[in-house]
């Protein structure tokens, strides 16, 4: 399933933890581009979210590729010469709710419009230009949460956006 590398059994696994690392990790691969910005990044994780069953190579990709098109969206903005006095943040939470772990990543990039919203977990659909981008990161996202029995939905309006997914917090 899309070049897997790793185990696809699941395992018990410090959510919180792996969300920290693999945010860490886009956000330094992010800086390591030719139009690094600075980002502030606030993490409002819930602490009784503890370990969840996953494959954690597949949650890490989740993250990774959220992240990527959050910084993505907010170097946009950052670059438009309309935007004036932008502070690019992204919001990472976690939380337990009834049998279910939600999890959220929000950014105040540049959005994503309505008409393209319904299309954008859709297998090589992409919005970027040339090779920038091959259109199935949001789409391996979305098959990632459903395989671990969960949902995805988006949110987003111009200057704002939110994934919000929803995992069971464990097998029984």
């Amino acid at each position: 399933m899309h070049s897997r590398t790793g185990s696809s059994e699941t395992a018990p696994t410090d959510l919180n933890k792996l969300i920290k690392e693999a945010v860490n990790l886009s956000f330094h691969s992010m800086k390591a581009t030719e139009k690094p910005i600075d980002v502030e990044i606030e993490y409002d994780l819930d602490e009784s979210v503890d370990e969840v069953p996953l494959i954690a190579e597949d949650f890490s990709r989740v993250f990774v590729n959220l992240c990527n098109n959050a910084f993505d969206a907010m170097r946009e903005k950052k670059f438009d010469p309309n935007t004036k006095d932008y502070d690019p943040k992204l919001v990472v939470r976690s939380r337990k709710k009834g049998t279910n772990v939600v999890l959220e990543i929000e950014d105040n990039g540049s959005g994503i419009s309505a008409d393209i919203k319904e299309k954008v977990l859709q297998p090589f659909f992409t919005t970027k230009k040339g090779t920038e981008g091959t259109g199935l990161g949001l789409s391996i996202t979305n098959d990632i949460i459903k395989a671990h029995g969960g949902e995805i939905s988006i949110e987003s309006e111009n200057g704002y956006t939110c994934f919000e997914m929803k995992i069971p917090a464990s097998t029984s």
